[in-house]
C-alpha cells in the first residue's frame, strides 16, 4: 500500500526519493506515526517533502490516495477522542432552530467577555458557555446562527469572529490543467505595445531595408510585442474559500501567463487596513493597504476573487473582521480602492443563482457598483469586457 503512495506522489510531481521513502518506513517500524490517518499524514510530509511551496500539491495527492481510509492497515485503531465529542452534539429541528436568537453584535462581545472571566473548566452541550456541541453561541461544533467560533473547524459558517490563529496557504500559481479556456477568456482584455529592448526581428523592416540597400543585408530589430495591460489581483484565501481552490489556482496560473504587469495580494473575506504576498508569513510581513494604494497607478486594473461569503459585521462594523479588530470597517477599505482603481471589478466562484441568498454578497456587489461576475468563463468574458471599457 505504502510503495502504491509513494508512486502516486510521484505521479503528481512531487520531487519525493527512494532514500525519503526508506526514511519514512524506518519511522514507522520506530512507532512515530501513532494510530491516526493525521498521524501518517504529518509524518509522512516530514520525511518525503523537503519544500513548504510543495505542501499543497502533497495536500491533494494525499486525500486523493487515501479517500474514504480512516486507519493504516495494520495498526491498532483506537476512537479518537474528537469522534467522541462530535457525539455530544445536539441535532435541531427546523424549529429549534429558528428560536435560537442573534444577540447581536455589541451584546455578542460583551456575552463573550463575561464568559472568559466566569469560566473555570470545559464544557459540551450546553447552551451558555463557551464549549462544544449545543447551542451556545461560543465555542464549536455545535448550532447557532450568530457566534464566536473559539478552536475546532468551520462547519456551519455562521461564526462572526474566530478565536484561533489560522493558517492559510498560498494558491499555486504553476497549475496548467484547464487554464487554457481561461486564458482564451482573459485575452479580451488585451493592449498590445512594444517595450523594452530591441530584440525581436522585424521581418518587414529587414526586408525593406535590404531592398534600399541594394540587396545587402540590414537587418532591423525591434522591441517585443507583450500585452501592456496592469493588473492588480486581490485573492481571497482561507475559510470558505477552500472550497474554490483548484478553480482559483487556475485563474491565477493564467493570469500568470496572459499579463506581464500582474501584482497579487492576499485578503481574508474582506480587504482591512493591511494585505500580505505569502500566506506563510502573513501575520509576520503585512503590507499595509494605503502603500498598495499609493504605489501603483490608476491605469491598473484591480481584480478581487472571493465568494464575498462572510458576516456582514465584517463588512459594515469596525471590529468586525473574524480575526483582529479592525479600526475602519471592511467597506470604507474596499471603497478606497475602487475609488483609487476605478476599473475594477469582483469574480465570485459561487454561483450566480445562490448570491441572493446571502446578504453579504449584496452588499460586496453594491460596494462595486454591481460590478460582480462568476468566476465561470462566461462571467469571465463578461468581466474582461467590463474592464476594457
Amino acid at each position: 500500500m505504502l510503495v502504491d503512495f509513494f508512486l502516486h506522489l510521484k505521479d503528481r510531481k512531487l520531487p519525493v526519493s527512494t532514500k525519503e521513502f526508506l526514511t519514512l518506513l524506518e519511522a514507522l517500524r520506530q512507532g512515530l506515526a501513532g494510530h491516526s490517518l493525521d498521524d501518517f499524514y504529518y509524518l509522512a510530509r516530514s520525511a518525503l517533502v523537503k519544500d513548504e511551496a510543495h505542501f499543497d500539491r502533497y495536500d491533494r495527492a494525499f486525500a486523493e490516495y487515501f479517500k474514504g481510509v480512516e486507519s493504516l492497515p495494520g495498526m491498532d485503531a483506537q476512537i479518537p477522542e474528537d469522534w467522541l465529542r462530535q457525539t455530544m452534539k445536539r441535532h435541531l429541528t427546523p424549529e429549534e432552530r429558528a428560536k435560537l436568537e442573534k444577540l447581536g453584535w455589541d451584546k455578542l462581545m460583551e456575552e463573550f467577555s463575561k464568559r472568559l472571566a466566569e469560566q473555570k473548566g470545559r464544557h459540551a452541550g450546553g447552551s451558555k458557555w463557551i464549549g462544544t456541541g449545543g447551542t451556545s453561541p461560543f465555542g464549536h461544533g455545535g448550532t447557532h446562527p450568530e457566534g464566536i467560533r473559539v478552536g475546532g473547524k468551520s462547519e456551519n459558517r455562521s461564526a462572526v469572529k474566530v478565536w484561533e490563529k489560522r493558517e492559510f496557504r498560498n494558491l499555486d500559481d504553476q497549475v496548467e490543467l484547464g487554464t487554457r479556456n481561461i486564458k482564451v477568456a482573459l485575452r479580451r482584455l488585451r493592449r498590445f505595445a512594444r517595450q523594452g529592448a530591441a530584440e525581436e526581428l522585424d521581418l518587414d523592416g529587414t526586408i525593406a531595408g535590404t531592398a534600399k540597400n541594394a540587396g545587402w543585408l540590414d537587418l532591423k530589430l525591434r522591441p517585443e510585442r507583450h500585452n501592456a495591460v496592469k493588473v492588480l489581483l486581490f485573492l481571497d484565501v482561507g475559510g470558505s474559500m477552500d472550497d474554490h481552490v483548484r478553480v482559483c489556482e487556475e485563474l491565477f496560473s493564467a493570469c500568470r501567463s496572459e499579463f506581464k504587469h500582474l501584482e497579487h495580494y492576499y485578503f481574508h473575506n474582506c480587504v482591512y487596513e493591511s494585505l500580505w504576498r505569502d500566506n506563510r508569513r502573513r501575520h509576520n510581513e503585512r503590507i499595509p493597504t494605503h502603500d498598495v494604494l499609493h504605489r501603483y497607478g490608476g491605469d491598473y486594473k484591480a481584480v478581487f476573487v472571493g465568494d464575498a461569503s462572510m458576516s456582514p459585521y465584517e463588512i459594515l462594523q469596525p471590529g468586525g473582521s473574524i480575526e483582529h479588530w479592525n479600526e475602519e470597517p471592511g467597506a470604507v477599505w474596499l471603497g478606497r480602492i475602487v475609488e483609487a482603481f476605478p476599473h475594477a471589478i469582483w469574480l465570485n466562484p459561487e454561483p450566480e443563482r445562490a448570491w441572493q441568498y446571502r446578504q453579504s454578497t449584496a452588499l460586496v456587489r453594491n460596494l462595486m457598483g454591481g460590478r460582480m461576475f462568476p468566476l465561470t468563463l462566461d462571467g469571465l468574458a463578461r468581466g474582461m469586457h467590463q474592464l476594457g471599457k
